[in-house]
């Protein structure tokens, strides 16, 4: 199958060339002396984190860094928090406290708040830093991160735009450089049902791929009133989901995990979206710019199609999933069962540890070994795919992935100070500006 990774490498300054993993230093088999660690290696001394981002997902990403403790994988500490406001940042200190008491040293001063919270904490003595904000601060955040030589755990998207991917994928190649290790939110490619039922399928379970399909159709998430006084910097931080300098949209934030299943069975990444969606039931200022449906065709260079629905509207079907058809039969890939032709089938019933722990665990492994690791690519270019998909549906053009790379497109604000104009504003009546297929651009 021809790849589409030269679309990707060629617009960004991520990697003009392959990837460069650490030369890791090796033994002479004929010696008598022990081979020296591969480069970077952390072994069992304590690891000590900084946690940047303090909502409920970064709180439990905190959690589950602590935890590969408890796994055998040697002692972790937390002695650095960073977030833009101070109350969630005591709200996750507190349930971290009541869960790890023995394993959180953060002092008062080494909790740090506002929009350049995450250089003082990673200037603290820390080997790992976990990225948790929302997403569009990711790509400021890895690249310094990298650049301070930090191991790093992000959450996935791990960017909002293409300039934030370009952007991740140019630190991505830094990390290898560095023997740094990296992983990404991703957890469907630590989950053991995923695991055998991708490979079974990569092995021919179903023959040659035809068609794939994946959904993230769900009643929406939460919405956070503005409050009297606010800033509107300060609103949209605090109601982030429903704007696309933070969020991306949820064809982003959430569908993300869908598009990065399809990816990984086909080991490519679409080169091509053309779709639809809008606006139809989540309609009040409170839901800011972003739609609540997005239906997508996107195309892989061989020519497979992957449909992909994702909607936010209460009280509709939920479904979050992918499948697989084939020449000879169709999986069900989220529900690990697989029907070929002739009447084999095939379904996992095998154990299933927590995939948020595995990745974590699997991460601490690697820094630990200092063997290589890092996902940032993938999470990159997974991004990437979620972005197209939403730069066609709000434009209502077919969008290819060279061109959207090329564009650059960037929706970072000019300045990050809370009294600073955020880059989507509301008018006299509340009202943000919401994208109209055929009259907003694509990028």
């Amino acid at each position: 199958m021809k790849s589409s990774r030269r679309s990707f490498l060629k617009y960004s300054s991520a990697a003009l060339g392959a990837s460069v993993l650490p030369n890791l230093a090796k033994g002479d088999s004929t010696s008598e002396e022990k081979p020296e660690p591969p480069a970077n290696a952390l072994g069992d001394r304590e690891l000590r984190v900084a946690l940047i981002g303090c909502g409920g997902r970064g709180t439990g990403a905190a959690s589950q860094a602590l935890h590969t403790a408890g796994a055998g994988l040697g002692p972790v500490k937390l002695v650095a928090m960073a977030d833009a406001f101070s109350d969630r940042l005591e709200t996750s200190l507190r349930e971290l406290q009541g869960w790890h008491p023995s394993q959180i040293d953060v002092p008062e001063g080494r909790r740090f708040t506002g929009f350049d919270a995450y250089k003082k904490a990673m200037a603290e003595d820390v080997d790992l830093v976990v990225l948790a904000t929302p997403p569009g601060f990711r790509p400021i955040h890895f690249e310094h991160a990298i650049a301070q030589g930090k191991h790093v755990f992000m959450e996935k998207p791990v960017a909002v735009d293409a300039a934030g991917v370009g952007k991740v994928l140019a630190a991505a190649r830094e990390a290898d450089e560095k023997g740094l290790r990296v992983g990404v939110g991703l957890q469907r490619r630590h989950q053991q049902r995923y695991l055998e039922t991708i490979q079974r399928l990569k092995d021919g379970a179903i023959g040659d791929l035809t068609l794939l399909r994946c959904y993230w159709n769900s009643g929406g998430v939460w919405v956070r009133p503005r409050e009297a006084g606010q800033s509107e910097m300060t609103y949209q931080m605090r109601n982030w989901y429903y704007f696309n300098w933070l969020c991306g949209d949820h064809i982003t934030e959430q569908h993300i995990h869908n598009l990065d299943v399809c990816n990984w069975l086909v080991g490519d990444y679409p080169v091509q979206a053309q779709g639809q969606g809008g606006r139809l039931v989540r309609t009040g200022i409170e839901h800011g710019e972003i739609f609540d449906h997005h239906m997508v065709e996107y195309t892989y260079a061989s020519g497979l199609k992957m449909l992909s629905q994702c909607r936010h509207m209460p009280g509709t079907n939920s479904t979050v999933n992918e499948f697989a058809h084939g020449t000879r039969g169709e999986a069900n890939i989220g529900g690990a069962n697989i029907e070929s032709v002739g009447g084999w089938k095939w379904r996992f019933r095998g154990d299933e540890p927590n995939p948020y722990q595995v990745e974590h665990n699997d991460l601490f492994t690697a820094v630990r070994a200092g063997t290589p690791y890092n996902e940032a690519e993938i999470g990159a270019k997974s991004t990437m795919t979620s972005i197209l998909g939403r730069m066609a549906t709000y434009s209502g053009q077919i969008v290819r992935l060279d061109e959207a790379m090329q564009s650059g497109q960037d929706l970072s604000p000019k300045d990050y100070q809370f009294d600073a104009a955020p880059p989507v504003l509301p008018d006299e009546n509340g009202r943000y500006p919401i994208p109209t297929p055929g009259i907003t651009p694509a990028f």
